[in-house]
């Protein structure tokens, strides 16, 4: 069973992260495409979540290619510790481009939690049962809570959760090191004791597709998606009073928030593809999201390579994305606008290039 929604979907988040990573210019962006500074969560916030909950989802339908009788088989264990090296090598390709310095290169980033939070979850799915899912998932979620804001770093107050005395950020600096965490700050967003809660992401997409598997293909059950996705924002809402919503912390309040989302999305893809099947209009995400990690790691180094380079014979040598930005779309469409239309150019390019791919049953997967 393979539900093409669910590619839909892939696709749009694809989409929205080429978009939000890509402006012409970092000084000059509309405040939904960027991060929330610390707490709260933006439409940018929602991205990287909705990654980890459709690699959920999906799970449910590839896990079960490779069990015997429901029984794990030694091959699969294979097949997902090669894919969590691939894409965990992957991420730190992307993070030492281009001078590769292993004194300094950052070791975490969003393709290894994602590798992370696959393997860990792989496993958890194969050996454990559904009831025995949902306790880890809310004994994850309690714990992290509890353990973040009871367990206090040396030299700050319990339950500090700044970027600099949390307690997630002092297990970085102590296991990672600081000269190996994001852009030199005192703690990483994709850190290691983050990463746990992450991997609730995962489970609640996978529990999500465990249950969509037996659900008759009707708009009952895009409604009981979107009850289940309005459940979600307001529990993870009301959690977030006491445990703030926050991204950089991946805070058990904002993976509830964020699966509430999730499950909306999902729930209005199902409905239009799968049960009134209205189709054309989900062709172009689709097609993105049959090659999406060929498409993040693609984008991600052509953007290393506009900024890394500059135009030579040019006074002041802009680098080259700085240079067709000005020339081609701040100096007609300002700086905001120029700005937003050069990062739109961005999704249009990537999407031209996985339709080719798509029209040539090219599917590049780890």
């Amino acid at each position: 069973m393979r539900l093409k929604s669910l590619d839909v979907f892939r696709g749009i988040t694809i989409a929205s992260m080429i978009l939000v990573n890509n402006p012409g210019s970092w000084s000059y962006v509309y405040p939904p495409l960027l991060h929330a500074k610390w707490h709260g969560c933006t439409p940018t916030d929602l991205i990287f979540p909705f990654f980890l909950f459709i690699m959920g989802v999906a799970m449910t339908f590839s896990l079960s290619k490779y069990t015997d009788k429901n029984q794990p088989t030694p091959q699969i264990y294979q097949r997902i510790f090669r894919r969590f090296l691939i894409l965990f090598l992957l991420g730190l390709l992307l993070n030492g481009f281009p001078n590769y310095n292993l004194a300094t290169i950052r070791i975490m980033g969003v393709l290894q939690r994602i590798s992370l939070a696959y393997l860990l979850a792989a496993i958890a799915m194969l050996n454990l049962s559904r009831k025995q899912l949902y306790g880890l998932a809310i004994t994850l979620l309690i714990g992290y809570s509890i353990t973040m804001q009871l367990i206090p770093v040396p030299g700050y107050s319990i339950g500090n959760l700044s970027p600099e005395g949390n307690l997630g950020a002092y297990i970085d600096r102590l296991i990672l090191t600081q000269q190996h965490l994001w852009a030199g700050k005192p703690y990483d967003p994709e850190g290691l004791f983050s990463t746990l809660p992450a991997i609730v992401t995962v489970l609640i997409g996978y529990l999500t597709g465990e249950w969509l598997k037996y659900q008759p293909i009707k708009s009952r059950t895009s409604l009981n998606l979107v009850i289940s996705g309005l459940s979600c924002l307001v529990v993870g809402y009301l959690w977030g009073l006491f445990f703030p919503i926050n991204k950089a912390l991946w805070t058990s309040s904002y993976v509830i928030f964020t699966a509430g989302w999730a499950l909306l999305l999902l729930a209005g893809c199902y409905e239009a593809i799968e049960v009134r099947g209205w189709q054309k209009w989900g062709h172009p995400f689709e097609v993105m999201g049959l090659n999406a990690i060929f498409i993040f790691v693609g984008s991600g180094f052509l953007a290393r390579l506009m900024i890394y380079n500059k135009i030579s014979g040019v006074e002041n040598s802009p680098t080259i994305k700085t240079w067709i930005y000005e020339q081609f779309f701040q100096s007609w469409a300002g700086a905001f606008n120029g700005s937003l239309i050069f990062a739109i150019v961005n999704v249009l390019f990537w999407w031209g290039i996985s339709d080719l791919m798509y029209r040539r049953s090219w599917f590049l997967k780890v």
